[in-house]
């Protein structure tokens, strides 16, 4: 996004930050009437979210904006780090950890340019006491650049212990996702202060990059973590072959040696579906669905969800619901409000909430009256 139109929107967020008009509607479900109500619009591009201690939530812009969303309004918030607008790249996800009442610190990831090109980075900021303006930004860590701007990954989550787990794309580079001297394609374990985790798989191991947790990864944009602490995530394939993956430690989830899916001009990736060493998904799509944003329900305000994984669609505009072993998918959740469903998560009343590309907007799900 060009300069002046980044002034012109966070002038405009500013000056028109009152009440928007409330959207209510209804979807069907396996379990009634969901109530859907837009919560804001207005966005170009919304990527990521997460709930405040207030009941208000943080919204990402991919084109490097970040909004507070209170009250019926929004209002962009100053001092977010320079994000790389390139291609798939800009202002990605975003994590307000446990301890934010009291560090006041939360984590987002972007696309960061290097000498290189831009490669996918991991940053904290402090968020001043009024919500409007994030200080003491700090790179924590940065995958190395590369040219063009596909496959970022970029998902962020915190573990039971504090750490964290980072998603990182291959960049169209396909051979870098089994390359350990690398950060591409892989999912990362660090520290607060982006140091690898003490047991991450390949701290001992020449030439591996040690805060690497698992690898052969094409391009995760959708990461969650179970209430056992099993951490899951789920890729973008080829022409088909997406890819719902049960993260282990140290483990190679094949790309671009297997996959079930094709290259786009219809021929065969790798040496098919399987091999030795390597991962099969939990489920995988085909034809592609294009996921984003990925979700482990608690129960919360419907109790037949509980362990359900919600995963958006960008290419056939739905929320999908996995459940069972193996996992299948059971549910389309789909509504002209489910456009390109960029994340999806649960807040902490138990609604789940959805950023669609759909109006630029952002969505509650309860259940209906």
């Amino acid at each position: 996004m060009k300069p002046l139109r980044i002034l012109t929107r966070l002038l405009t967020s500013i000056l028109m930050a009152g009440p928007s008009i409330a959207l209510a509607q209804v979807m069907d479900s396996s379990v009634g009437a969901l109530k859907i109500t837009k919560m804001a619009d207005g966005l170009e591009i919304p990527w990521g979210f997460g709930f405040l201690p207030d009941s208000s939530v943080l919204v990402t812009d991919r084109e490097g904006i970040l909004y507070r969303v209170h009250n019926g309004g929004k209002a962009a918030i100053t001092g977010v780090p320079k994000v790389a607008d390139v291609g798939q790249g800009g202002l990605l996800d975003i994590l307000i950890p446990r301890d934010f009442a009291t560090s006041r610190e939360i984590l987002l990831t972007l696309s960061r340019a290097d000498n290189r090109g831009a490669g996918t980075a991991l940053v904290s900021a402090t968020l001043s006491d009024d919500f409007t303006a994030l200080t003491k930004s700090q790179v924590l860590l940065q995958v190395k650049g590369a040219d063009g701007g596909r496959h970022f990954g970029s998902r962020v989550r915190e573990a039971s212990d504090g750490s964290l787990y980072l998603t990182s794309g291959e960049r169209g580079d396909r051979d870098s996702a089994q390359d350990l001297s690398n950060r591409q394609g892989t999912i990362l374990r660090v520290n607060r202060d982006g140091s690898p985790h003490a047991d991450n798989p390949f701290l001992n191991q020449t030439r591996a990059q040690p805060e690497i947790w698992s690898y052969g990864h094409r391009n995760p944009q959708g990461l969650a973590i179970d209430h056992t602490g099993q951490v899951w995530a789920v890729e973008h394939g080829a022409r088909g072959g997406d890819e719902v993956n049960k993260i282990e430690k140290g483990a190679n989830y094949g790309w671009p040696v297997i996959a079930y899916g094709r290259n786009y001009s219809g021929t065969r990736i790798g040496i098919g579906t399987s091999n030795s060493g390597m991962e099969q998904p939990a489920f995988f799509w085909d034809p592609s669905i294009a996921p984003s944003g990925m979700m482990i329900y608690s129960g919360k305000l419907w109790p037949e969800w509980q362990g359900d994984m919600f995963i958006g669609s960008l290419k056939f505009d739905y929320i999908a619901r996995l459940d069972g072993s193996p996992k299948t998918e059971q549910e389309q959740l789909r509504h002209e409000t489910t456009g390109r469903i960029r994340d999806i998560r649960e807040a902490p009343d138990g609604s789940i909430w959805f950023a669609s590309e759909y109006e630029g907007a952002l969505f509650r799900l309860t259940p209906a009256p």
